[in-house]
């Protein structure tokens, strides 16, 4: 009787592109909805909130961009000190790293013989990648990409910011305030199923926590942009 192949799917490897992607697009949906909502707040002719939106969206994608980047990068140099240095102890105490290894098996549940057995066996077929993985961590999943966070945090933040800019474009003057705000509480929803959809967990939750935020910020921005109210000024 032929063996069926049997293959699951996980979620964990859309970890590096996913986390800056969900980021980018929420920040770039509250951060420029909630900016345009306070300046709206204080009087601002269409114009303004227009030019005050797209300034928003560049220079809120390159401070995504650039944020990402150093932070994930900072990531990557931290795992290659850690593997430069388990190279190194490889190299000078390998019986060290192999008892090392077969107790951290041991910890795991495996016996003493198959941990010793198992950890030889690793040990000769790729002794850093065993180290790596199972001692400190380091997984290719879930391994940082620095470019691929700044790219995914910038592409997604100016598509977040895009929704606020069109509301402004479609809206009629004396409703500008308001067509923000449903527009970006509408997308904020839609983000959090589609980014609940992406990582396997319940849609409902995932739009409610980032709707529930966002809504927050956006009527704290609004209300100190009303403090500024240029039209009751003297």
């Amino acid at each position: 009787m032929p063996l069926s192949h049997h293959s699951e799917k996980h979620y964990i490897h859309r970890t590096g592109w996913l986390r800056a992607a969900v980021l980018g697009a929420n920040d770039g949906i509250i951060s420029v909805t909630s900016l345009i909502m306070g300046m709206a707040a204080s009087g601002a002719s269409s114009h303004t909130l227009l030019i005050t939106c797209v300034a928003g969206l560049i220079s809120g994608a390159s401070s995504m961009a650039a944020g990402e980047y150093i932070s994930v990068k900072s990531q990557v140099d931290i795992e290659e000190a850690d593997l430069h240095m388990e190279a190194k102890e490889l190299e000078k105490n390998p019986h060290h790293e192999l008892k090392e290894l077969t107790q951290i098996y041991i910890l795991r549940g495996l016996t003493p013989e198959l941990a010793h057995e198992v950890a030889l066996q690793l040990t000769e077929k790729d002794a850093l990648e065993a180290h790596a993985r199972d001692e400190i961590g380091i997984h290719e999943n879930t391994s940082a990409n620095p470019l691929q966070a700044a790219g995914s945090s910038a592409l997604a933040f100016s598509v977040g910011a895009l929704f606020p800019m069109f509301s402004i474009l479609l809206s009629p003057d004396q409703y500008i305030s308001v067509s923000v705000m449903i527009v970006g509480i509408l997308s904020l929803a839609c983000l959090g199923a589609l980014s609940s959809y992406a990582a396997g967990t319940p849609l409902l939750k995932g739009a409610i926590r980032v709707t529930a935020w966002g809504i927050a910020a956006m009527l704290f921005s609004s209300w100190i942009g009303s403090l500024f109210n240029v039209s009751a000024m003297p």
